[in-house]
């Protein structure tokens, strides 16, 4: 049996992914389907809950922008031939990191200097959790994948001991510390668009999906526009000629991780000083492992990313409404869903590349024989 045709790059990075969603909603619809209810009107209410009903489409960019940030963490990492796992820790160290300078720093300096420095603090934080496993893996050998899950681990237990001991709000038996100040909180996207004269509805949409979106813009000029970024993919596809282009691949690894860390300590930024307005215990929410699906689901570039993570973000939103319109589908069922997703974008992500390919080339072969006709 002949091995299928390469697929082209247009079908890979936009048709493939297409198919997968479709097929992961077929069989969600045939679920819906045998427990009595109408799967295109479950579709209608998931749509009209993420986009339509007042409030709704605020939410669903509230949970995109934390999507964006996961994603990226795990995609620059990929282009460097690594699986990050570690998103969930690095976001809560980042969480850390920027709710410091918050509770710091807040109540003796204004917005414009807090946020920018409370930023920079959940990236640095974030960064250094990232650098270590990266370190581990490029200067002992030991498997990134491992290091990452470990220190997941390890972070959850220190934000348990800090949150219940030394940061815990004082009176306060919840694993949180004090309250920013309001130099410490993110505008939210509501107010400023009032201030404009705009009117919308309240929602948790703050200034870190438009900080989501210029991080979005400079990782495509990282990696496909700087020298850093060349070498990185380079690493990803061939350390040994790297090496041999006299590429530092050591240093390079590291610096991915760190970079990776960073972008996943930002994810902080939307839940915390956006939302939240404190550092609280697991605020991170399972959004570091989702950004893995929607890495792969948008093939780590930023153009995907953004349009997975807004799939994804009105899964969760939309999914919501769900929940709520219709008594046989729960919560469970909305899992279910992002579950199948997950399934057909990651584990199954190439399972109809052979006949799409095969497709394709006689598509192309016909064509050509028009031609010529």
């Amino acid at each position: 049996m002949t091995a299928p045709p390469p697929l082209p790059k247009w079908a890979d990075l936009f048709v493939l992914p297409v198919i997968n969603l479709l097929v992961a909603f077929f069989i969600c619809g045939l679920i819906i389907l045998a427990l009595g209810e109408n799967p295109i009107s479950a579709l209608v209410v998931m749509v009209k809950g993420a986009f339509v009903y007042p409030g709704s489409l605020g939410y669903t960019l509230y949970y995109t922008t934390n999507f964006i940030f996961t994603a990226l963490a795990v995609a620059i990492a990929f282009h460097a031939m690594m699986f990050n796992i570690g998103g969930e820790g690095q976001a809560a160290l980042g969480g850390l990191g920027g709710g410091l300078v918050c509770l710091w720093l807040a109540p003796s300096l204004p917005a414009g200097i807090v946020l920018p420095l409370a930023i920079l603090g959940a990236a640095a934080f974030g960064a250094a959790w990232g650098v270590v496993p990266g370190y581990l893996q490029a200067r002992r050998g030991s498997h990134i994948v491992i290091t990452t899950i470990m220190f997941n681990f390890i972070a959850a237990s220190l934000m348990v001991w800090l949150l219940g001991g030394p940061l815990l709000q004082q009176g306060q038996q919840s694993p949180q510390t004090e309250a920013f100040e309001p130099a410490g909180q993110m505008p939210k996207m509501h107010d400023l668009l009032g201030g404009l004269g705009i009117e919308t509805t309240s929602s948790p949409l703050n200034l870190s999906f438009v900080l989501a979106l210029l991080v979005l813009v400079g990782f495509w000029v990282l990696i496909w526009r700087t020298r850093l970024g060349y070498e990185i993919r380079t690493v990803g596809h061939n350390p040994d000629a790297a090496h041999y282009a006299g590429i530092n691949v050591p240093r390079t690894i590291i610096v991915a991780m760190a970079i990776a860390g960073g972008l996943a300590g930002l994810m902080s930024i939307n839940e915390l000083q956006g939302v939240q307005h404190r550092v609280i215990l697991d605020f991170t929410a399972g959004y570091g492992f989702t950004g893995i699906a929607v890495a792969l689901m948008g093939r780590n570039h930023p153009i995907g990313i953004f349009l997975a993570s807004l799939l994804f973000g009105a899964l969760y939103q939309g999914g919501s409404e769900l929940d709520f319109e219709f008594q046989s589908i729960t919560r469970d069922m909305v899992l279910l869903i992002q579950g199948m997703i997950i399934l057909f974008s990651g584990a199954l992500a190439y399972m109809f590349n052979p006949p799409l390919a095969r497709f394709i080339a006689r598509v192309a072969a016909k064509r050509l024989e028009a031609r010529h006709v």
